[in-house]
């Protein structure tokens, strides 16, 4: 199911051929019964008005959920960048080769960061993310013993930012690990199905509404895609671009 929700391409596919075959058949059941008289094709319009509409609530609702945690990694990303530039700036308040040190890992942290953000291939990121924790390790050690041999208050707020650093890392990771629950894609995809079946068997003949229903079943497939490329920080076409991290990076480098 990860794999699923990490390929919205893979969504897009099998939904459109779920949604498709579901719409046929509700037309091979159809075919087991009469046609509907007017009362009964009355009453069915009902049905199938109120299952598109819930239908389209959902997908609305789903989609306002992707559009919150896409723009909440895209705040943490500038939250990193921040953070980072406040453990340079402040670096200068340590003793010499303490600053150089902590400069230079943040270089370091900085590229893997960049990384975090760009890297396509889920299965680098384990290792992307050891070699964070340990950039992490060496400028919390680095500052916090700078601090220890001298407790002033300024050289305190050397060790709050980079708190702050590593604070900042955590927020990212967690809203990446933040999608939307399984749960909703069940309802979605189960409602979906059931308004292409009532779809299927509330058509008057097979051919003459075909176009149609591709049309219909090709609306609804796009809009899981890209509820799925949204949703997903490393698959599809949309993406979390680390402008504010790249920026800070060209500064530093100057």
């Amino acid at each position: 199911m990860t794999f699923l929700m990490n390929s919205p391409f893979l969504v897009f596919f099998i939904s459109f051929f779920a949604l498709w075959l579901s719409t046929y058949f509700g037309v091979f059941l159809r075919g087991k019964r009469e046609k509907l008289n007017e009362e009964e094709r009355e009453d069915f319009g009902v049905i199938l008005t109120a299952t598109l509409t819930l239908l389209g609530l959902i997908i609305g609702f789903t989609f306002s959920m992707a559009i919150s945690r896409y723009d909440q990694r895209q705040h943490f990303e500038e939250q990193e960048a921040n953070a980072i530039d406040n453990v340079h700036n402040r670096a200068d308040l340590l003793p010499p080769a303490d600053a150089a040190k902590v400069r230079a890992l943040l270089v370091d942290y900085l590229r893997e960061r960049i990384l975090f953000y760009e890297d396509r291939n889920q299965s680098e990121i384990p290792q992307l993310d050891a070699r964070t924790e340990q950039l992490q390790a060496d400028i919390w050690d680095t500052v916090r013993t700078a601090v220890a041999a001298q407790q002033t208050p300024v050289l305190a707020m050397v060790l709050s930012s980079a708190d702050g650093l590593l604070g900042s890392a955590g927020n990212t990771q967690a809203a990446w690990q933040n999608r939307i629950p399984i749960e909703a894609w069940a309802l979605m995809g189960g409602i979906a199905i059931c308004a292409s079946l009532l779809i299927g068997y509330g058509m008057r003949t097979a051919k003459a509404n075909s176009v149609l229903v591709i049309i219909l079943v090709l609306i609804v497939s796009v809009s899981f895609f890209l509820i799925a490329d949204i949703d997903s920080p490393r698959g599809g076409l949309i993406h979390i671009h680390p402008n504010n991290l790249t920026s800070l990076a060209k500064s530093l480098n100057r």
